[in-house]
């Protein structure tokens, strides 16, 4: 697509669902085929900026709701998404991405990633079997231990299905700095092909032990909360500039970039999900994963900066 797709233009083609969305100028419509990628346990490889549903896609059947998401999940795409990530801890946001995903098509690139969780009822098998049906796909791309809830009984049954091509992957999850301990152990002696937890320019616990861990497992890295929540962005936005040394380092134009280039350019993250309701919102993260990357350096003059506020 262009990068000279005017605004106009885009939200003609984007449709109605999103005709309060204001693209600024720096918005550009980028080339899906400029993301950085990164390499996936066993072969292929994911573009860096996923789509988290967490709280956004929890909209029950409201049709105008329904169909505000769908454009978020469209944009997503046309800009090069892959992973989504949902949780039957996250309401109805599985079945909201079987609205989006019936209206619009299964992209070639979707790579549908989702969770067990005990509370949910079920065993893992069923509960992997209602969520396929919600979702309207035959197979996961990833099923994660939401929270490491009954993880050993979880995971067991899910190296299995794995072994057996029911789903393609393996992860366990935690967030809010919870359970590194825990989520350490696990890492060292099990077969897991992800860890998903949460990791940003101010909770950085993770970048301690678990990181390095990852590395040398060969584990892949998915980074929640990367705006804790959107507080820390909303905080940013309203009280500063982002800093020109950023701009001319690394094409470092919003906060959106600022924050998210920060993530993805640790080299044992490998995706980080920000969640938003907003078409606008999703163009702005899906270009942080584009361009020249931050240096150990500049990463570490980010955190400075960040902390000097």
């Amino acid at each position: 697509m262009s990068p000279r797709y005017s605004r106009r233009a885009a939200l003609k083609r984007l449709g109605a669902g999103i005709a309060g969305a204001w693209l600024a100028p720096h918005l550009s419509w980028a080339n899906p085929s400029d993301l950085l990628r990164k390499s996936l346990p066993g072969g292929g490889s994911l573009p860096v900026i996923g789509l988290g549903t967490w709280q956004t896609f929890n909209v029950g059947s409201d049709p105008q709701l329904l169909d505000a998401r769908t454009e978020v999940v469209r944009a997503f795409f046309e800009h090069g998404g892959g992973l989504v990530d949902s949780s039957p801890m996250y309401g109805s946001a599985p079945d909201v991405m079987g609205y989006a995903l019936d209206k619009l098509g299964k992209p070639d690139s979707l790579f549908a990633a989702e969770k067990v969780w005990s509370p949910a009822g079920g065993s893992t098998r069923e509960q992997v079997a209602d969520l396929s049906s919600r979702w309207g796909v035959d197979r996961f791309d990833l099923v994660q231990v939401h929270n490491l809830a009954d993880w050993r009984e979880h995971l067991d049954v899910l190296k299995q299905m794995r072994a057996d091509g029911e789903i393609g992957h393996v992860g366990i999850t935690t967030s809010h700095g919870r359970r590194h301990d825990q989520l350490e152990r696990v890492m060292q002696e099990h077969d897991i092909d992800f860890v998903q937890l949460t990791y940003n320019i101010t909770h950085r616990q993770a970048a301690e032990r678990l990181l390095p861990l990852a590395q040398e497992r060969g584990i892949a890295v998915i980074a929640n909360r990367p705006y804790a929540g959107g507080r820390l962005i909303k905080g940013l936005q309203r009280r500063h500039e982002v800093p020109g040394w950023a701009a001319e380092a690394f094409d470092c134009r919003t906060w959106a970039d600022f924050l998210l280039k920060f993530i993805v350019s640790h080299p044992a993250l490998t995706c980080a999900i920000p969640a938003t309701t907003q078409v606008a919102h999703v163009i702005e993260n899906m270009r942080a994963g584009q361009g020249p990357m931050p240096t150990q350096a500049m990463r570490e003059r980010m955190v400075r900066h960040i902390a000097s506020l």
